[in-house]
């Protein structure tokens, strides 16, 4: 199967199960109703936007979340929040596709750039994005504190 097989179309509550499962595969395991529940949070959201690659029998083999980042200090700009392929399908074209729909969501918005951010051991999405045309901008280290909730609460 090639990308001229995907359709991209906006993400739908019916999609939780199938979203939950590839976002294990890329390590960020949950349980359908907690993607539905987080679904039902930001589907309404005009500053963002969630969509899935289906295949030709109707699969979903991806998905992408695409938001404003806007802050005090720069112009908003899009990011992306998330993308993941189905191991089965990468380097056939979906990833990229699923890429220019949320581009497309960007500059239909008016946004100057999109940004996205990558674990410094996914070597493989560094490569993915730089043959997508973006670059390294800068480098940094992200701080997380946990409120409310003991070491052993708190996900991996």
């Amino acid at each position: 199967m090639s990308a001229e097989n995907v359709r991209i179309r906006p993400m739908k509550a019916a999609d939780a199960a199938a979203v939950a499962r590839l976002s294990g595969e890329l390590g960020y395991p949950a349980a359908a109703g907690e993607i539905a529940s987080r679904f039902d949070g930001l589907s309404g959201r005009p500053a963002g936007a969630l969509f899935v690659a289906e295949s030709a029998p109707g699969e979903i083999i991806g998905w992408i979340h695409v938001s404003e980042d806007a802050t005090l200090t720069d112009e908003p700009i899009a990011e992306i929040r998330g993308l993941v392929v189905d191991s089965r399908m990468r380097s056939r074209g979906v990833g990229r596709a699923l890429v220019g729909a949320a581009e497309d969501w960007a500059a239909s918005r008016h946004y100057p750039r999109v940004r996205v951010r990558s674990r410094i051991a996914r070597e493989d999405a560094h490569r993915f994005y730089g043959s997508s045309g973006y670059s390294i901008a800068k480098t940094q280290h992200v701080f997380d504190k946990f409120l409310g909730k003991t070491d052993r609460d708190r996900p991996i």
